[in-house]
């Protein structure tokens, strides 16, 4: 009898998995994509982004010209040829604003805790972070262009106004979760709701600390995360300067030449996304498609921009390299920059802003670092800054590689508490 109880017991929790997964596979169906509440939030997100890196970038070909102008626009010919330069040959401006959005960057990431399905998770992440790209590339594009045209004042009242769009409609149409949004449409609700049952609950637990210090693949994250944004600071702030000091375009040429990688990096970006969340859905494990992107985007741009310094006589390889290499390195975006939310989902935000946040020490050391090298040999710091480069996107991806994870770790499980 006992037998029978069971047999009919493992029937019915059969029968209701078989049921749960034809009624997630209608909803799927049923659910908008491109037309959806989620992708929305992502474009808000992508805007967001947008505006931060814009902003950055726009003090860093301004600022001379803030300092020095006299009312005179013609002055901006003569003081935007490179960044400005600190005592040790770096950007003076570079550290004191590129951390300045580190804290949105790991806020956004609360908001996929429970708005991004498990298998959407890196398009909507990656076209959400290529916003950052987007604002690097416009604003290397049309800064000098505004501040020529109308004086460098009228740069920071555009993109500022931008920034203020964005805030007024992040407030207007961004929720916390589905749930709690009004106009979503309800199958769409319920596709999302079911995506993450198993992922994030409604309980609330505190952060466990001691875990998280102890946590290899976290630290991984965090070093591999610096390494890369070394990498992506040598890119913004000195890409303008090698290109003037090798082939010695003028300022026009030179403005749409440093943008170009950044809109190729835009596009594979968010392919990227795409090509990651279609490995996902063929069974690949999470962990080995983060690793994947991660290498793509670390390896091969570290090893293009080694090789430059050789290739200076050739013009045109040596902006196929650029290109290459800064459209490459927006892979990562698909790979250790949210890794975070398949490790810790419920803690995922503060994960990814602490990493983010050691990050940014490299915005602080890299111009700083890069300009003393070039300032102490003028043959061959170029050279040098390059293979310092190398040598610590190669460390930070090796750690990234021996010790980060895919799966929910321990201490980010929902923990039952039961009273004696």
């Amino acid at each position: 009898m006992a037998t029978m109880t069971e047999l009919s017991s493992t029937e019915e929790k059969n029968k209701y998995s078989q049921d749960t997964q034809v009624d997630e596979k209608l909803i799927l169906r049923k659910a908008p994509s491109l037309c959806s509440t989620r992708y929305g939030i992502a474009f808000l997100a992508h805007l967001c982004n947008f505006t931060i890196m814009a902003q950055n970038v726009i003090m860093n070909i301004s600022m001379v010209t803030m300092v020095n102008s006299t009312g005179h626009q013609s002055q901006f010919n003569n003081s935007t040829e490179g960044p400005p330069v600190d005592s040790f040959g770096g950007p003076n401006n570079a550290p004191k604003s590129l951390p300045a959005g580190g804290s949105v960057f790991g806020g956004q990431f609360a908001l996929w805790e429970r708005w991004g399905p498990p298998h959407e998770r890196s398009r909507l992440c990656s076209f959400a972070l290529s916003g950052m790209i987007m604002g690097a590339f416009t604003a290397i594009l049309l800064g000098g262009v505004i501040s020529q045209a109308l004086g460098w004042p009228f740069v920071f009242y555009i993109f500022g106004g931008i920034g203020c769009v964005c805030c007024l409609l992040w407030f207007v149409l961004v929720y916390d979760d589905p749930v709690s949004h009004p106009w979503i449409n309800v199958t769409e609700k319920e596709y999302i709701i079911s995506s993450l049952a198993q992922q994030v609950s409604s309980s609330k637990q505190s952060l466990p600390i001691k875990a998280v210090v102890r946590s290899l693949p976290f630290w991984s994250i965090c070093f591999c995360s610096f390494s890369h944004l070394w990498l992506i600071n040598i890119f913004i702030v000195y890409t303008p300067t090698y290109i003037s000091s090798v082939f010695h375009v003028n300022i026009r040429d030179n403005g749409f030449l440093s943008a170009l990688p950044f809109i190729v990096a835009w596009v594979i970006g968010v392919l990227g996304g795409h090509l990651a969340d279609f490995l996902l859905t063929k069974n690949f494990r999470i962990v080995t498609v983060r690793k994947i992107a991660t290498v793509l985007g670390i390896l091969p741009p570290s090893a293009f921009l080694v090789a430059l310094p050789y290739l200076t006589s050739s013009y045109i390889t040596t902006m196929t390299l650029l290109t290459l290499a800064c459209g490459l390195s927006s892979l990562c975006q698909t790979g250790v920059y949210i890794n975070a939310l398949d490790i810790a989902p419920r803690y995922s935000s503060f994960l990814t802003g602490a990493a983010r946040g050691f990050a940014q020490i490299a915005a602080v050391l890299a111009p700083t670092v890069s300009g003393f090298l070039l300032s102490q040999d003028s043959e061959f710091g170029w050279r040098n800054v390059f293979l310092l480069m190398f040598a610590i996107n190669l460390l930070g991806l090796l750690i990234y590689l021996i010790f980060g994870e895919g799966d929910v770790q321990d201490w980010a499980k929902e923990r039952k508490l039961t009273r004696l």
